[in-house]
């Protein structure tokens, strides 16, 4: 096949997911591509979200029909230039199909997944790529390494990339001793130890930001850089009662209303997603935990946390990225900050909403020295 044609695959969001469906095309066959451009809004059994371009030109050819279930790694599309001839688009455009209806896809290689010890606690991870440069996504308040599904690929296309839990999250261990910052941000660095990873690009969500904060302050040879994502720590709000509901419910009617807070489009909050949130909240441990975390964010009803000063004492380049609709942590908390990068149609989840702005962002803070 002509180098010049780039095959669109289905795409592995998640350790668990095998295939996919294209419930639409948002771009159509003749379009000019660039990367990051939204191509196709693909459903999983766990999640819905839009699939972003790795390449450029014209997409030539769409291989995966609307509603048709597809294999992860299989190809659904090919862009090419538009003087490669029509010959060759068609060719390739058979064999892919040839390829989808007798379902002998390559396997795709997911993440790796492991754990390292820490201050007596077991930290889980998954690591993708094999890049010089390593990344460590970190999440927030009630999330795991899964909130991190569709940054961590593309990521790893140019770094090793890390995506951990957090004590008292995902597959971790759920003891957050006092729930301070400090052990939060041990564990961080923690696994860089344990990992032997000399030095990192840190990237943290709400919660998770100024965990990173913390870690670069405690140990600035580690940290290569920092990409805060709506970052906890700054500015004076902040949606007491969404953590304080989160926190404290019982059941998946109780949480479904909170969880309206994390995304600008509310078609984001799906009966999966609390239903998934719900099995971690019944997890051993777990409210012990939230509770504990609770008391690191909330003074009352205004934020616990300040690290802006800390971050006064880093040396190394940051970026922020903040979601204009962000109804956990507003987006006005960035004003005291420099080179906030302000995302539109994005609430708190900006990197679940709007992922291509968290993944320029952390691309051109780790090319910065």
């Amino acid at each position: 096949m002509n180098d010049a044609i780039r095959k669109v695959v289905m795409p592995k969001w998640g350790l668990s997911m095998t295939s996919g469906k294209v419930t639409e095309w948002i771009a159509s066959e003749g379009d000019e591509i660039a990367d990051g451009d939204d191509l196709a809004e693909i459903d999983t059994d766990k999640i819905a979200g839009a699939l972003e371009s790795a390449d450029e030109g014209v997409l030539r050819r769409i291989i995966a029909q609307v509603g048709e279930d597809v294999p992860v790694g299989a190809t659904i599309a090919l862009i090419a230039p538009a003087d490669v001839p029509d010959a060759e688009l068609d060719e390739a455009a058979l064999l892919a199909r040839e390829e989808l209806d007798s379902g002998a896809v390559a396997e795709v290689a997911g993440p790796v997944t492991g754990s390292v010890e820490v201050d007596g606690r077991t930290v889980c991870f998954a690591a993708l790529g094999e890049g010089e440069e390593t990344v460590v996504l970190v999440h927030g308040y009630g999330g795991d390494k899964n909130s991190w599904l569709f940054v961590q690929e593309p990521l790893s296309q140019s770094h090793t990339v890390y995506a951990l839990d957090l004590p008292g999250h995902g597959e971790s261990t759920k003891d957050v001793g006092d729930g301070s910052l400090d052990v939060l941000a041990g564990a961080v660095l923690g696994l860089l130890a344990e990992r032997g990873i000399e030095r990192a690009h840190l990237v943290g969500h709400s919660l998770g930001g100024a965990v990173v904060v913390a870690a670069a302050a405690r140990e600035p040879a580690r940290v290569a850089s920092l990409t805060l994502i709506a970052p906890a720590g700054f500015g004076s709000r902040i949606n007491a009662g969404y953590l304080r509901g989160f926190a404290e419910a019982r059941s998946r009617r109780e949480l479904k209303p909170h969880l309206a807070a994390l995304f600008a489009d509310p078609g984001q909050v799906t009966r999966q997603l609390a239903d998934d949130l719900m099995r971690y909240k019944r997890l051993d441990g777990v409210d012990k935990a939230l509770g504990a975390l609770l008391g690191t964010l909330l003074d009352g009803d205004e934020p616990a946390l300040d690290v802006a000063p800390l971050l006064s004492e880093v040396d190394v380049p940051v970026a922020v990225v903040w979601g204009r609709q962000d109804a956990v942590l507003p987006a006005t908390n960035g004003e005291g900050l420099d080179d906030v990068e302000y995302v539109e149609r994005a609430g708190h989840m900006v990197h679940l909403e709007q992922p291509n702005a968290v993944v320029v962002a952390v691309n051109a803070v780790t090319n910065r020295r």
